[in-house]
């Protein structure tokens, strides 16, 4: 992402309209983190705006050397952990799913089925069904490539607890595709 030094000194100088324009211009990145910690758009946007106040807040300390568009990701990040710490409360109510167990609970697909039933819209309709502290950790560890002990301390949680939700994420992920591709599979052999 390229933005230029002109509409950044603008935005520095408290022009609307560039402001305006840097929004537009950072929305789709923020958008898209934001929806991955997120289980709806609406929560996504009051989140984003949260996190592009505190990149306008924080302009001043911007350095050209680090690519812009990773340093309000970071931002954005930290906004979401702010958030969740702020209601951390509410947060630590566990959510269960109940995953039926059936006699294909065991098969394995072939990645080309697999390939061929999920895009990224399915896949990430899926990590929301996940509880949402599991979700928050999946998503720090596996997608933005924080470490357990960052994301223990970002979150007040002990690394083994962060370990425990990426592997109960992954285990719920793993049922949930396993589940889908039980469906489509009997769907298949009931249109023979």
């Amino acid at each position: 992402m390229y933005i230029e030094k002109a509409l950044l000194k603008a935005c520095l100088k408290k022009d609307r309209k560039a402001q305006f324009q840097l929004y537009r211009n950072c929305y789709s990145i923020l958008m898209s983190v934001c929806m991955r910690y997120k289980r709806n758009r609406e929560d996504a946007e009051e989140v984003l705006n949260q996190g592009f106040l505190k990149v306008l807040k924080n302009l001043d300390k911007y350095k050209e050397e680090i690519p812009f568009d990773a340093w309000i990701r970071k931002i954005m990040i930290n906004t979401i952990i702010d958030e969740y710490r702020k209601h951390k409360k509410e947060h630590q109510l566990i959510e269960f799913i109940d995953f039926q167990q059936d006699i294909y609970h065991n098969k394995h697909y072939d990645f080309n089925d697999a390939d061929k039933l999920f895009d990224a819209d399915d896949l990430e309709q899926i990590l929301k069904r996940v509880p949402p502290v599991s979700q928050k950790v999946f998503n720090l560890f596996a997608i933005d490539g924080f470490s357990h002990k960052e994301i223990a301390k970002m979150l007040g949680i002990s690394e083994g607890t962060s370990k425990w939700h990426v592997s109960n994420s992954r285990k719920l992920i793993r049922e949930m595709i396993d589940e889908k591709m039980k469906r489509e599979n009997k769907t298949a052999v009931n249109e023979k």
